[in-house]
């Protein structure tokens, strides 16, 4: 089962609860007993540089949709 984040809104009490994917949702209660706590969405970063595409892009095609969904991510 996930773990998910939740934040109380009334005594701001962060804490985590193991629960299955479908209540993922539903409100929680705080460790304070309020009941009403939401789930926090997680927050995350990347770092890092792009690449050198090669010649003709990533995907061995033509720059520019490479993918063929119109993309270009070639």
């Amino acid at each position: 089962m996930p773990v998910y984040e939740f934040r109380c809104s009334t005594c701001h009490a962060v804490f985590d609860e193991r629960r299955p994917m479908a209540d993922a949702d539903a409100p929680a209660t705080c460790p304070g007993g309020h009941l009403g706590a939401r789930r926090l969405f997680p927050v995350f970063a990347t770092t890092g540089h792009a690449a050198e595409p090669a010649p003709g892009g990533f995907c061995g095609a033509p720059v520019g949709g490479g993918c063929g969904s119109g993309c270009a991510c070639c």
